[in-house]
């Protein structure tokens, strides 16, 4: 927390303002849109609220495909199903680790029916490539929606990441870079659509003096109170995004130099967030994998994690189709295999992280 977030709850408080709605919601979708760059936000309960509301918006339904990520969390592609789509996964490519235009050209041109949306990650706070993204899916005439749920203060030539797609998607659950406790925000230049999306999120309830329902509805609006902590958050995310670089740059000092390590790109022309530092070990250099480093830090009571399982091989996703970045070549199944996220935390201190550094120098070392 940085300590100006019990002022908007008091405010909240004192207006009586504690449900969904209100002044501080008001104001965090303006602000967020402001700092974006876009027309209009969309304060929700989640992240992946906002996705189902973007499928929603596009007409996605029974029948339907939606492209998506491969690499990433599942939350990115559960909104399809609830619709009852079926996903289609598209790797990564090595630049950025995000989606492959050119698994994604392939995908688009062998498609019997296009998608009625494409879902690009930017994973771990680093943009895609969103120049050539855009203006494949501009050519086929699919709406992008943009899953910023990690990447919120990252730019893409200085432009703010979400603000490409159709529909942006950011998450303020308590892991991200700043947080709301739970919840999520859809921004969008298309005010009238995120209007309809408001609607949606309050049950979908007619603007009649009884209850009266025309279409199906959710609960997904976002409480005045998580709005204000928002609004107070907001107002330090230069401060938490500089002190996730912070964090990175010590950890590549460290080890940039070791053989078998291999940090996360930040492509040119692009400002990635850092929200975790992520890098990929070649066991047959290093002499331990990636799993075998999370088990000896776990040992000193240090959580390390291994970078998200692609969709394509989740069980849930087993039968579903998949493009690889070349016919030989599935990117998103290596950095799986060789992927480590290390602590990354914007409070984590500097002795906290030398212990990190000491502890892994220690292993490379024997």
């Amino acid at each position: 927390m940085s300590g100006q977030e019990q002022l908007y709850i008091k405010e909240a408080f004192e207006q009586n303002w504690i449900a969904p709605l209100g002044p501080n919601v008001d104001n965090f979708e303006r602000e967020v849109a402001m700092y974006t760059g876009t027309e209009d936000a969309a304060a929700v309960s989640s992240g992946t609220a906002a996705i189902h509301l973007a499928l929603r918006l596009l007409g996605v339904e029974s029948g339907d495909t939606v492209f998506c990520s491969s690499l990433t969390f599942i939350a990115s592609a559960n909104p399809i199903l609830y619709q009852g789509a079926e996903p289609v996964f598209i790797d990564s490519e090595p630049d950025t680790w995000n989606m492959s235009p050119d698994a994604l050209e392939r995908a688009l041109s062998e498609a019997e029916r296009l998608p009625k949306a494409v879902i690009v990650v930017n994973l771990y706070g680093q943009s895609a490539k969103m120049d050539e993204i855009m203006s494949i899916c501009d050519r086929y005439g699919v709406s992008v929606i943009e899953d910023a749920a990690e990447s919120l203060g990252a730019e893409y030539k200085g432009k703010k990441s979400g603000s490409f797609g159709k529909y942006g998607i950011f998450s303020f659950n308590g892991n991200k870079i700043i947080t709301t406790s739970g919840g999520g925000m859809l921004v969008s230049n298309d005010t009238e659509a995120l209007r309809k999306a408001r609607f949606l999120a309050t049950q979908a309830r007619d603007p009649a003096p009884h209850y009266q329902h025309s279409e199906q509805g959710y609960n997904y609006r976002m409480s005045n109170i998580l709005a204000g902590i928002g609004r107070a958050q907001l107002e330090v995310l230069e401060e938490r995004v500089a002190a996730r670089r912070a964090v990175f740059n010590r950890y590549f000092s460290a080890f940039n130099e070791i053989e078998g390590f291999t940090f996360m790109p930040e492509m040119d022309g692009t400002k990635h967030n850092r929200w975790l530092t992520t890098l990929i070990i070649e066991a047959e250099k290093v002499g331990f994998t990636p799993a075998e480093l999370i088990n000896r830090l776990a040992e000193h009571n240090i959580e390390a994690r291994p970078v998200w399982k692609p969709l394509h091989l989740q069980p849930l996703f087993k039968n579903v189709k998949y493009y690889p970045h070349t016919e030989e070549d599935s990117v998103s199944e290596k950095l799986f295999e060789k992927g480590i996220c290390l602590p990354s935390g914007s409070n984590l201190t500097i002795e906290q992280q030398e212990k990190v550094i000491f502890i892994i120098k220690e292993i490379i070392s024997k």
